[in-house]
This record gives C-alpha cells, sequence and structure tokens, in this order.
C-alpha cells in the first residue's frame, strides 16, 4: 500500500510512540489526523506536520465517533489506523504495605480503567475505522485500508505490579489475528506491535542511572528504543500488503525479568 496521498489517524498522536507515527507517516505524504487528550501538544504537532488534531477519548463512543467525523471532513476516509493510546498502571493483585504491613488490594477502578483505555479503547476505535473504510471502494493494490494496533513485551513477559496492563496488552495480541480473519473479504489488514523499553515521555523525566539500568538490561542494542523505530516498523506494516495478522516484538532481544 503506497502511503502517500491516504488519510491516516492515529491515536495517542500528540506523544511518544504515537506523534513519531503521525510525523513519519506524513513525510510519506499521508494526512494525518491526531486523536489525543493533550489539546496543545495535539495541536502544536498538527500544526508542525501539517495534519489534523481532534481531541479525543477513546473511552468514550461520543467521542470516537466525534473525533472520526470531524478527520474524515477534513481529510477524507481514513485508510490508515495506527493505535498508540495507552496508559500504564503499577501494583500488586495483592499485597502489603511496605511501611505498615497492611494488605492492599489492587483497586478494580484502577485495574478497569487500564482495560478501558488499552483494550477496549483500541478496539472502539478499530470497529469505528473500518466501518468507514467498507464504505469505500479498494485501493489499486487490493487493501480499502491498514491498520497497526499497539501491545507491549508486558504481554507476554508481565512483571511483577503488571497485571493489568499485561492483561490489556495481551488482549490485543489476542484480538489481531480474528479481527484480521473478520476483515479479511473486505481488504482489511491488521498487525500489531509488541514495544519493549522505549524512550517516550514516560521515561524522559526518569534518572539518569534508572535509564543507564534499562538501557544495560537491553541484549543488543543496550539503549532505549528510539519512537522512530517503532514508526518504521509501523509504516512497513501498513506498506507490505503480505504483512496480515502479525504480532511483531521490537524490543532489542530484551525478555523481561519478574520485577
Amino acid at each position: 500500500m503506497d502511503i502517500k496521498g491516504l488519510s491516516a489517524v492515529v491515536t495517542g498522536g500528540a506523544s511518544g510512540l504515537g506523534a513519531a507515527t503521525a510525523r513519519m507517516l506524513a513525510a510519506k505524504g499521508a494526512k494525518v489526523a491526531l486523536f489525543d487528550l493533550n489539546a496543545e501538544a495535539g495541536e502544536a504537532l498538527a500544526k508542525e506536520i501539517g495534519g489534523t488534531f481532534c481531541e479525543v477519548n477513546v473511552t468514550s463512543d461520543d467521542s470516537v465517533e466525534a473525533g472520526f467525523a470531524r478527520a474524515r471532513s477534513l481529510q477524507g476516509q481514513e485508510r490508515i489506523l495506527v493505535n498508540c493510546a495507552g496508559i500504564g498502571t503499577a501494583a500488586k493483585t495483592v499485597g502489603r504495605d511496605r511501611k505498615t504491613g497492611a494488605i492492599k488490594r489492587f483497586s478494580m477502578e484502577d485495574y478497569m480503567r487500564t482495560i478501558q483505555v488499552n483494550q477496549v479503547g483500541t478496539f472502539r476505535c478499530i470497529v469505528a475505522s473500518a466501518a468507514g473504510m467498507l464504505e469505500v471502494e479498494k485501493l489499486d493494490c487490493g487493501d480499502r485500508g491498514a491498520m497497526v494496533m499497539t501491545a507491549s513485551v508486558a504481554a507476554e513477559d508481565g512483571q511483577m505490579g503488571q497485571v493489568a496492563y499485561s492483561a490489556s496488552k495481551g488482549a490485543i495480541v489476542a484480538m489481531t489475528l480474528p479481527i484480521a480473519r473478520d476483515f479479511a473479504a473486505e481488504g482489511i489488514r491488521i498487525n500489531t506491535i509488541l514495544p519493549g523499553i522505549f524512550n517516550t515521555p514516560l521515561l524522559q523525566g526518569a534518572p539518569d542511572n534508572v535509564k543507564a539500568a534499562l538501557s544495560a538490561s537491553v541484549p543488543h542494542p543496550p539503549r532505549l528504543g528510539d519512537p522512530a523505530e517503532y514508526a518504521h516498523l509501523a509504516c512497513t506494516m501498513l506498506e507490505n500488503g503480505y504483512f496480515n495478522a502479525e504480532d511483531v516484538r521490537l524490543d532489542g532481544a530484551i525478555r523481561m525479568a519478574p520485577r
């Protein structure tokens, strides 16, 4: 699939992996709409790449539908969807307070929010986007469109305290094949990236010694991943017409330790 001239939507597009992907798609000639809650960063990036910003909450049907309606009114039906919106939550299933020894349970509110943003939010955007793609004809390459989902190595190597995050990302991996099969007759491809430890805003504020330790834990190359490397793989998945229903780790060969 030739990206040039196509319309694209990137969720979580105002920063991190989403921002890097938006920049690369725009550099390849796509018309890019950014879905995010950070209006300041989103508007700035949209201006930089000549795209569109839509303030979207992926946990809301109305917000997602409004975002797609706005994007399509300005740049036409998207043929590309890259899902990068996500959050992290760290807590043991059940544990003890280090100071008091009191038993602490994982907050069900925090657990459900993680699932709602990471898994359900991803699925909600896929459904809305695919419904639009089915209204238009196939491109010359035979695709109506292509999608990329973002999971995590935590889907396979979940650490202590990552139960909600790992569950949400494992669900994304599990969705990949059945969604690809659902879309096969309509000419829509979908793939998933499982990033390792990337130099995103979440880590940029960490102390240097923490980042050095994380970098050293990666077998090769011993460094944090660059968001542009994620963007490169996402674009490869979009452009290569035989790339479908795959879950690909992008992690420098890391396998996460228990803690």
